[in-house]
């Protein structure tokens, strides 16, 4: 005979079932909830069994709840909320932030600027444990178990909460080897007669836009070139063997543009609306922001820019155009 399970046994069992409704698969949840697929199929399997009705369809393709699953986990879902937003307060009590920060940020800004910064704040906060994971895919915070995420962007959805970190721009660069070889553009019309090589898009033709810093002038000039990739490192190393004139964010090209690899083109001209010209730190909404998520967005904020992460050349390395 089995026997019935104690209610007070199975809150993790419910709990479980929430996150999983919240992100769609198993895979998803067990990382969320950090434990095994295996654990968070189990832990379904012994409250479907408890409550005596199936609550989730499984199928080779996909998970979702069935009517009796989307009420438990609905009328559930406030209860532990309030759960986690109490514990939090008083997590934060303590004097440091501690727990796990979970952290989403695109390749070439995670590898070149954020993975670096990291072991600092691990040193400052040692109760803290990061997770980073580097993808160009925009997550859903709520979906995929995200504290935060570090993102490049325009814009940020209504649904969650953003912070600028530091401001950034679009820079045109190129080897004084290449320039001396082909001729230094002097108007962004001069790039026809050049190999750019710029972020890989599946939209139409490559064009980019310009305005004068000195203000009253506006161009959209066609661009082409024998590489295109969707990564700004690999477009950064491109230019640096001085096959043409790549067009980065200032975080890919800072460096080589301080060690003088790389010079600044068309310095007159500012590029507008290729790459976006703001880092954020974008969160779920909460009532209550984490300690570890506000100290990360903290630091990062600060550190940035003195790690030269996000500023512009100096004026002596740019060529002259």
């Amino acid at each position: 005979m089995t026997r019935t399970r104690r209610l007070e046994d199975l809150w993790s069992h419910i709990h479980c079932l929430g996150v999983l409704a919240n992100t769609g698969s198993f895979t998803a949840a067990a990382r969320r909830l950090q434990i095994s697929k295996a654990s968070v199929s189990q832990r379904i399997a012994e409250l479907e069994q408890a409550a005596g009705v199936p609550l989730v369809r499984r199928t080779t393709r996909s998970v979702s709840l069935t009517e009796a699953g989307q009420r438990l986990a609905g009328q559930t879902a406030e209860a532990y909320l309030r759960i986690e937003e109490g514990f939090s307060a008083v997590r934060d009590l303590s004097d440091a932030p501690r727990g796990v920060l979970s952290v989403t940020a695109p390749v070439a800004l995670g590898r070149q600027i954020i993975a670096p910064l990291i072991p600092g704040f691990l040193s400052r906060f040692p109760d803290v444990r990061i997770q980073l994971e580097l993808s160009d895919h925009l997550a859903s915070l709520a979906t995929e178990g995200f504290d935060l995420a570090i993102r490049h962007v325009a814009g940020v959805p209504e649904t969650h909460v953003a912070s600028v970190i530091c401001e950034t721009r679009s820079v045109l660069v190129a080897t004084p080897a290449y320039l001396s070889k082909h001729g230094t553009p002097r108007t962004p019309i001069d790039l026809a007669g050049h190999n750019c090589l710029h972020y890989l898009r599946r939209s139409g033709g490559a064009t980019w836009s310009f305005e004068s810093r000195a203000g009253g002038k506006s161009m959209v000039v066609p661009v082409s070139g024998s590489f295109t990739a969707n990564n700004s490192e690999v477009l950064r190393e491109a230019a640096a063997g001085s096959l043409g004139i790549a067009l980065l964010p200032d975080f890919s090209a800072g460096e080589a543009l301080r060690s003088g690899v790389l010079v600044e083109v068309l310095p007159a001209w500012r590029v507008v609306g290729d790459y976006a010209e703001r880092l954020y730190a974008v969160r779920p909404y909460t009532a209550r922001v984490p300690r570890t998520v506000s100290s990360f967005v903290s630091f990062l904020r600060d550190a940035i820019p003195a790690f030269g992460g996000a500023e512009g050349p100096a004026p002596a390395q740019r060529a002259r155009g």
